[in-house]
């Protein structure tokens, strides 16, 4: 069974439809690739993916040594290389609100870094990843 259903509406957009819940989401190309950039771009939501994906394992295995994560964020830059167009590299930026001993900090990026998505992505594609917390 199909886990989404993508409709292209024309002027280079498309509507993803995640089909368990309904919820969707449009997609444009980018203003830099013919597109308005007035919603998300396709290459845009990997790069989200990614640090969605990174922020999700952290937040199990914070939860399970009784951590909050609220308010963690994930500044995500995503590079594009031409011949062919593509992402090059995408820069995930992790800003904990709090701190962490050398223990935890280790357990929380090892977790970041089981993503699914990562291991997904292709090895040119270079991953930069940075952790900072409270007291840095």
């Amino acid at each position: 069974m199909a886990t989404l259903k993508t409709k292209h509406l024309g002027g280079l957009r498309t509507e993803i439809t995640h089909l368990q819940s309904g919820n969707t989401v449009i997609t444009d190309a980018p203003t830099d690739n013919n597109g308005k950039g007035e919603y998300i771009s396709p290459t845009d939501m990997v790069a989200g993916a990614l640090g969605s994906c990174m922020l999700t394992l952290m937040d199990m295995a914070a939860t399970r040594m009784g951590i909050d994560m609220a308010g963690t964020t994930v500044d995500i830059t995503k590079i594009m290389a031409s011949d062919p167009r593509r992402i090059s590299e995408i820069v995930i930026d992790v800003k904990f609100p709090f701190a962490a001993d050398e223990k935890t900090r280790t357990i929380l990026q090892r977790a970041g870094d089981t993503c699914p998505v990562a291991k997904s992505l292709h090895p040119d594609l270079k991953q930069s990843v940075s952790y900072r917390y409270k007291e840095d």
